[in-house]
């Protein structure tokens, strides 16, 4: 595998319509998109009786990308400059119309989904795009297990480099955190695993990840493997890199729908969509549209996006099901009309087992609010109280590991620094904080019944990190702090400003 990230983003700095990483990496993910696509149709075309394509021949990768011959030759009409920038936005006008129906096999369908999300060609020199699709066309082979897995390597750094870009950063999760979450829900070949924020896949992958360990290459373990995983995103790109990234995977057609996830919440859930795993990173803070809001139970209309995914989370998981959700600190302490109701709906039908409370730093620089990991089931926990099915809730306070103030771009969360947690988890011993005389002073871990929480007034707030003076951050992080939070809070006020112009008629 030759392919270069940086050696890429340079070729295309030389492109007047392609200024930042985010563009860039756009740009990069297209690319590549229909270059693995039309790999997979190749392999298909082979192994599959009379697989017919979903795209003309016009459109196929392998009849206009490539400037080379099978022989290695240059080939007399490889399409450049104005040529191929005009080709290009015929293009994605044709596979954004591409006719779908419900018998199209969902890897066909996600084709139209992903040009008709948004995804843009921002390039402005036909040139320097032929070198950018010369130079993927020649070091991208994903037919190869190892080329496969080198290619998965570099699309985790494409994703690392999202994330660094600022404001592209909100739907990455660290793989630590993905990969740890999914190895405690222990999906099983066979069960159906959702992540209704899915973003770029991660906790898609990892769960296919986990799951391929069973080994099995049976016929009904493929099956299984190819229907294993359902997600939703409604922005383009996370969308178009959550697709490459399970055709990366091995799924030739991926159950990722492109829209907003709340719109999923309904009342009369069919057998057929619920699951058995939720593996979910929702996103916080915003309010959604009132029209949706309006599905919900009237009690439980949270102006919090992140309650809200609490509520469908608990609408779609099967009985006996598993989920666990990175969640934000207001959730556990909020104790407000919606939120006290969404807590005493999840202590009385589900078994919320398990708080595990993170650094601050887990998603530093790129956003300094606190999270948890909630773990529930839906099933009644032996023991539990009448009227409840959650009996006792353990909460596990992850500190900061020694020699560290806080995570950051060059000192990420390592899966090693889980493994207190895994050391933890079988035993579930009381941990109490100690102060100079040895007197408790609170609790590093704890077991909490469910009368003793909702005593609190469901306020889970419980096993708090302690109190330290503030850091000072090094200038460089301040200022990009900074200009974040400038950034989100200009969002904010334009949104505002939408919403009252819409409602004036400007």
């Amino acid at each position: 595998m030759a392919l270069n990230l940086s050696t890429l983003r340079n070729i295309m700095r030389n492109d007047s319509g392609i200024a930042t990483d985010v563009v860039r990496l756009e740009q990069i993910v297209w690319i590549l998109f229909l270059k693995i696509f039309d790999t997979i149709e190749e392999n298909l075309e082979f192994t599959v009786d009379g697989y017919t394509s979903i795209i003309p021949d016009k459109y196929k990768w392998r009849n206009w990308a490539p400037s080379k011959d099978e022989n290695g030759k240059n080939k007399s009409d490889t399409l450049t400059s104005e040529k191929l920038l005009s080709f290009i936005d015929e293009l994605f006008k044709a596979l954004a119309e591409l006719p779908v129906t419900p018998n199209t096999p969902k890897g066909q369908a996600r084709v139209r989904d992903v040009f008709k999300s948004g995804i843009n060609n921002y390039s402005k020199n036909g040139k320097i795009l032929r070198e950018v699709i010369d130079y993927i066309n020649e070091n991208v082979d994903i037919d190869d297990a190892k080329e496969r897995h080198a290619f998965g390597e570099i699309y985790e750094e494409m994703l690392r480099l999202l994330q660094a870009a600022g404001s592209a950063g909100e739907f990455y999760t660290p793989r630590t955190l993905t990969n740890f979450i999914v190895e405690k829900l222990d999906p099983k070949l066979g069960e159906r695993f959702a992540d209704f924020t899915s973003g770029t896949g991660g906790f898609l992958t990892s769960a296919l990840n986990y799951m391929s360990r069973d080994g099995r290459t049976d016929e009904k373990a493929i099956q299984n493997y190819q229907n294993a995983v359902f997600g939703q995103e409604w922005k383009p790109l996370p969308y178009l890199l959550s697709i490459a990234n399970l055709f990366i995977h091995g799924i030739y057609n991926p159950n990722i729908i492109n829209g907003d996830s709340l719109t999923l919440y309904k009342d009369d859930v069919k057998d057929n969509e619920l699951f058995n795993v939720i593996g979910m990173n929702p996103p916080y803070g915003g309010s959604s549209d009132s029209e949706i809001l309006k599905n919900f139970p009237a009690n439980m209309r949270s102006s919090e996006t992140a309650d809200l995914f609490i509520i469908l989370i608990m609408s779609r998981l099967a009985m006996g099901g598993r989920a666990g959700v990175i969640i934000p600190d207001g959730f556990l302490f909020g104790t407000d009309g919606a939120k006290k109701a969404i807590k005493e709906k999840l202590l009385k039908d589900f078994n919320l087992h398990t708080i595990i409370r993170l650094p601050g730093s887990v998603f530093a620089p790129y956003t300094s609010i606190a999270t948890n990991i909630l773990f529930f089931n839906r099933e009644k926990a032996n023991g539990a109280p009448e009227g409840y099915s959650t009996k006792e809730t353990w909460i596990y306070r992850l500190d900061m590991p020694e020699g560290y103030k806080h995570f950051s771009k060059t000192k990420p969360m390592t899966a090693e620094h889980c493994q207190p947690i895994n050391q933890w988890w079988t035993a579930r011993t009381e941990i109490p904080d100690l102060n100079a005389d040895g007197e408790t002073i609170g609790y590093k871990s704890k077991c909490y019944s469910v009368q003793q929480l909702i005593a609190t007034n469901c306020n889970f707030d419980l096993c708090k990190f302690p109190k330290e003076e503030e850091e000072v951050l090094p200038p460089d992080e301040l200022l990009a702090q900074y200009h974040r939070r400038r950034a989100q809070l200009d969002q904010k006020i334009d949104d505002v400003l939408g919403k009252i112009q819409q409602k004036l008629g400007i």
